[in-house]
């Protein structure tokens, strides 16, 4: 009896092994998927799952990951695990070679953003997902660098990037693989290519600032140019203006002596009827008279020898003035 009871409690306690071994907790964000007797059956999600032991069994993938050494190296490495990750997840590539349109070749180290969106078919449509997303990342990268030259490379990286997405989402569709983004980190051209750019940039940056002083010197005698004529145009403005003044002030003085003269010429005449005398005596004493000045300016002039009859005409001219002065 007690044999029988041994054998009953043996069983029993296989059967809640057996039970409980079937239990699987997946966590969020990840799944399996599980075969039975060797066929497709389900995709378990996260939660509480339950496989029977033996007949089920979660198939097993090959996963990429990253070891990093304490000296701070890095290696990577494969390994087989039945966990399938939904999150989206980054593959650092190491640097290639790769050429370009012009024959240089170039390194290149880029990033890959991509997230399984269906497990069934990266399970069962590739062998070796990791390996073959990196295979298909560097003959594509090879392919999109080789259409363009070392410049268009350089200066292109968005360019090169949509096209790497647009090739690769395409290429891993069929494997479940949705690629997110492409991003290239380090373009790296040879070191006489780096060289050589470098002596072009600085010639160019040499050319830029001749022009730009050029350009200054050229707006520095424009300016001195423009400051002259306008410096010229002041001062003839300022000439044409001092000549319009002194025509003014000259017309002025004339109209005065004028007006001066014609009011001596006017009281003379008032004296020379007054006195009765013969205008024609008068002017003829007017002559005289300045005849006598310019022969007594003369240098060489000392002595000057008068008729007698031009005494006579002295006097009347001085009783002629004194009239004049008493009208005034």
């Amino acid at each position: 009896m007690s044999t029988s009871l041994s054998i009953v409690l043996v069983i029993a306690l296989i059967a809640v092994i057996y039970v409980l071994k079937g239990f699987k907790i997946i966590p969020q964000s990840e799944t399996r998927v599980v075969e039975r007797l060797g066929r497709y059956d389900r995709t378990l999600q996260s939660g509480i799952n339950y496989l029977f032991p033996i007949i089920d069994r979660a198939r097993e993938v090959c996963q990429r990951d990253e070891v990093v050494y304490g000296d701070g190296s890095k290696s990577v490495v494969l390994r087989t695990t039945s966990r399938i990750d939904l999150r989206e997840q980054v593959y650092d590539f190491p640097k290639q070679s790769v050429i370009t349109k012009d024959n240089v070749t170039t390194t290149i180290n880029a990033l890959l953003y991509f997230q399984i969106v269906d497990p069934v078919k990266s399970v069962y449509e590739i062998d070796n997902l990791p390996n073959a997303i990196e295979k298909l990342t560097q003959t594509t990268l090879r392919n999109v660098i080789g259409e363009l030259e070392l410049d268009e490379t350089l200066t292109s990286r968005d360019t090169i990037n949509s096209k790497l997405r647009v090739v690769l989402d395409d290429a891993t569709n069929k494997w479940g693989v949705k690629v997110n983004r492409v991003e290239l980190q380090d373009i790296t051209p040879p070191e006489s290519v780096r060289r050589a750019m470098e002596q072009q940039m600085q010639a160019e940056r040499e050319r830029r600032a001749k022009v730009l002083e050029a350009k200054g010197h050229k707006e520095a005698m424009i300016l001195q140019s423009e400051g002259e004529k306008e410096s010229q145009i002041n001062q003839a403005q300022a000439e044409k203006q001092t000549q319009i003044l002194k025509a003014q002030g000259e017309a002025d003085a004339k109209i005065l002596q004028a007006t001066a003269e014609a009011e001596a010429i006017r009281k003379v005449a008032e004296a020379v009827a007054a006195s009765k005398t013969d205008p024609a005596t008068y002017m003829l004493l007017m002559k005289y008279v300045e005849t006598l000045r310019e022969i007594g300016s003369g240098d060489q002039t000392k002595t000057v020898f008068l008729p007698f009859e031009a005494s006579n005409l002295v006097g009347a001219l001085g009783s002629l003035t004194e009239l004049v002065k008493k009208q005034k």
